[in-house]
């Protein structure tokens, strides 16, 4: 099977996929209460403003024929209204709050890539000796730890214990300075500040985001970079033991190009599941690391929606993390037919 066809094959069973998703979000909708909690915007609405809601949206209705107004709602990008955010509509709070939550999880996913992957490398190469202890230590510590209890630990020892608000400084909370946001004005092109900050050239706010982000996305990464650790392990040592590899060693090829030409790409498979579901998971995840660093994604925003029972975000918020995972595992579908061609074939 051609990449294309793949790719092609691929992207159409993704529309079941998502109308299931869409299924489960319209049941529980009407399963945990009223569906018209979704699109009221007070609690203080008339009988015939409440009714006003339920014939627009067609509520008076069969299931069949709701769930076909609903379908259309969501792909028009009526979401709903959300009371926890002044009553604005959810695709609007997705789009002011989501830049935050995805800059914050890339850079935790660029995080335990770029140390997850070397430190299990370098754990099964150098098996049962001093660094693969500490290695596998470290890894069973990141899968142990809820983030929450390692968010409000790196705050104290960081902030409270080493004093490190004077140089470097590493801020407590939020996602730039307002003060020097209102002193550098930053023009907003993606939502992403770290990349606005670049294109613009507004180095002071470069700078201040950069500082801000450090410990939150640590916070988030760290349970993902000890599976991907744990994962890069024990795939590279599944890899090791191949024939293959015995035959590269023989014809006296050095170790470095044996690991990293050889048994590098086969090791990776196994770790890119993991690091594929894991951006999905670091989105979801960064519920609670939001609300520790007071960062305002859409986890926070999130928060806020369980908190005051709005019945909107909380759906929206469900149907944004669903999408996310589905993507997710396209991609990491689309990276094995890179990595491994046999699997186009299947």
């Amino acid at each position: 099977m051609k990449t294309r066809d793949y790719i092609a094959r691929r992207l159409l069973l993704l529309i079941p996929v998502l109308l299931g998703v869409t299924m489960i979000t319209f049941a529980l909708s009407h399963m945990v209460g009223d569906p018209v909690a979704v699109y009221v915007t007070s609690e203080k609405l008339t009988e015939t403003q409440i009714q006003k809601i339920v014939k627009a949206h067609h509520l008076d209705e069969p299931l069949y024929v709701q769930y076909w107004y609903y379908m259309s709602d969501l792909l028009h990008g009526d979401w709903g209204v959300s009371r926890s955010d002044g009553n604005r509509p959810v695709i609007e709070s997705i789009k002011s709050y989501f830049p935050a939550t995805f800059e914050l999880t890339i850079f935790a996913i660029a995080m335990s890539v770029a140390l997850g992957i070397p430190i299990g490398i370098v754990s099964a190469v150098r098996r049962d000796k001093t660094v693969d202890h500490a290695a596998r230590i470290f890894a069973l510590t990141g899968v142990s730890m809820p983030v929450f209890w390692l968010a409000l630990l790196m705050q104290y020892i960081f902030y409270y214990r080493f004093k490190i608000m004077e140089w470097p400084h590493l801020p407590l909370q939020g996602r730039v300075d307002s003060l020097l946001l209102g002193q550098y004005p930053l023009k907003q092109i993606t939502g992403l500040y770290i990349l606005d900050s670049l294109l613009t050239g507004n180095w002071p706010i470069f700078f201040d985001t950069l500082l801000h982000i450090i410990m939150p996305s640590f916070a988030l990464s760290y349970i993902t970079l000890a599976l991907i650790a744990r994962m890069m392990r024990s795939s590279m040592l599944e890899v090791l033991r191949q024939d293959y590899i015995t035959l590269a060693r023989s014809k006296g090829l050095r170790e470095r190009a044996v690991i990293y030409r050889h048994a590098l790409k086969n090791a990776m498979i196994p770790t890119v599941t993991v690091t594929g579901l894991a951006f999905g998971g670091l989105l979801a995840g960064a519920v609670l690391t939001e609300s520790v660093f007071s960062w305002p994604g859409v986890g926070r925003w999130s928060t806020s929606a369980i908190l005051r029972a709005d019945a909107g975000g909380i759906l929206g918020f469900t149907q944004l993390i669903a999408a996310i995972y589905v993507l997710a595992n396209l991609i990491v579908d689309l990276i094995y037919a890179a990595l491994d061609p046999r699997i186009r074939l299947e």
